[in-house]
C-alpha cells in the first residue's frame, strides 16, 4: 500500500472518531454562535479480468474531506472561522498511488460594522493554505517531487472594508494585505534542478536558499458565496486576487468552487474545480476538476 493511502485512510480515522465524541459529548449551543460541520468519504473501484472485451484499467480512488464553519454574531461584532480539508489519491493498473487534490485552508476573520443597518464591515483576517502530501508532476517520469508537506504553505494578513449586502455573499477589499510563502522544505529545487534542468522550476517565488518570501500587496479582493441553492444542494466559491506590489501586471488569481448535492440522508454527489493564474508558479492557467459520490454527514 501507498503512503497516500495510509495518510487518506488515518485522516478518515481521526474524523470518525472526533464525529463519534462531537455527537456524544457536544452540549445544545445557545450561545451566539452558528456551527456547522461537514464529513465525507468517496470510495470508487474498478476490476477487470483478463477476459474483459470492452476495454478498462483496474483502478482504486480515495477521497475523504472536512469542512467546519462557526459564526460569532452580537451586536455589531461578526467573527467567522472557516476550516477545509480535502485529501484524495487515485491508482492505475501498473502505477502507483498519485494524489487527485490536497487542500487544507483555515479562515479566521472578524467584522465589525460601521453602523447598526450598515452592509459594511471594517474587518481584520487571518489565512492560511497549504497541502500535506507529496506531488509531482507526472507528465515527466525524470521529475521529482514539485511540492511537499507545507511546500507551499501561504499566510496572508489583511485588514480593510467588508461588504455583505446578504448572508450567503460577501466582498472584502483589502489595500497593503501581507503575505508570506513559505517552503516547509527549502531544498526542493536541488532534486529538481539536478534531474530535470529543462522544468525551469519557479519555486514558488521564492528565492532559493530560503524559507519564505514576504509580499506587500496594493490590492487584495476576496470574495465569497456559500448557500443552498435547492433543497440539500449547496454551492460554495472562493475567488480571491493578489496584486502584489512589486508587479502589477503579475496579479494572482485563485478560484476554489464546490457544489454538493446530498441524497438519502448520508451519501452525496460532490464536484470540484479550482483555477489558479499564478506567474510565481507557472505563467498559464491551472486547472483541477472533480466529480466525487460517497458517504457524507453533517451535524
Amino acid at each position: 500500500m501507498n503512503k497516500y493511502y495510509y495518510c487518506i485512510l488515518t485522516s478518515w480515522v481521526l474524523c470518525s472518531f472526533s464525529l463519534v465524541s462531537l455527537a456524544q459529548e457536544a452540549p445544545k449551543d445557545t450561545s451566539y454562535w452558528k456551527k456547522a460541520s461537514k464529513f465525507g468519504l468517496n470510495l470508487s473501484q474498478g476490476t477487470f479480468n483478463e477476459g474483459w472485451q470492452g476495454g478498462g484499467l483496474n483502478n482504486i480512488a480515495l477521497g475523504v474531506y472536512l469542512n467546519s464553519k462557526g459564526e460569532y454574531t452580537r451586536d455589531r461584532n461578526n467573527w467567522v472561522n472557516d476550516f477545509q480539508f480535502q485529501l484524495g489519491a487515485l491508482k492505475n493498473k501498473g502505477d502507483a498511488f498519485r494524489k487527485s487534490v490536497d487542500r487544507l485552508f483555515f479562515d479566521s476573520k472578524y467584522g465589525r460594522k460601521l453602523s447598526e443597518v450598515s452592509q459594511w464591515y471594517f474587518f481584520a483576517n487571518l489565512n492560511f493554505l497549504t497541502q500535506i502530501a507529496n506531488g509531482r508532476d507526472f507528465g515527466n517520469e525524470r521529475m521529482p517531487f514539485i511540492s511537499a508537506f507545507f511546500t507551499p504553505a501561504y499566510l496572508t494578513e489583511a485588514i480593510g472594508i467588508e461588504w455583505k449586502p446578504t448572508k450567503f455573499f460577501s466582498m472584502q477589499f483589502s489595500p497593503g494585505a501581507v503575505r508570506q510563502t513559505i517552503l516547509g522544505n527549502k531544498n526542493l529545487y536541488k532534486a529538481i534542478d539536478l534531474l530535470a534542468p529543462e522544468y525551469k522550476f519557479s519555486n514558488y517565488g521564492v528565492e532559493r536558499g530560503k524559507s519564505v518570501r514576504n509580499e506587500l500587496a496594493i490590492m487584495q479582493l476576496v470574495m465569497n458565496f456559500d448557500k443552498d441553492i435547492a433543497k440539500d444542494v449547496n454551492f460554495k466559491w472562493r475567488y480571491q486576487a493578489f496584486a502584489g506590489a512589486k508587479d502589477l501586471k503579475a496579479i494572482d488569481n485563485r478560484l476554489d468552487a464546490q457544489l454538493t448535492a446530498k441524497f438519502a440522508k448520508y451519501f452525496n454527489v460532490n464536484l470540484g474545480l479550482i483555477a489558479i493564474y499564478d506567474q510565481d508558479q507557472v505563467a498559464k492557467m491551472q486547472l483541477a476538476q472533480s466529480i466525487n459520490f460517497g458517504f457524507l454527514y453533517s451535524w
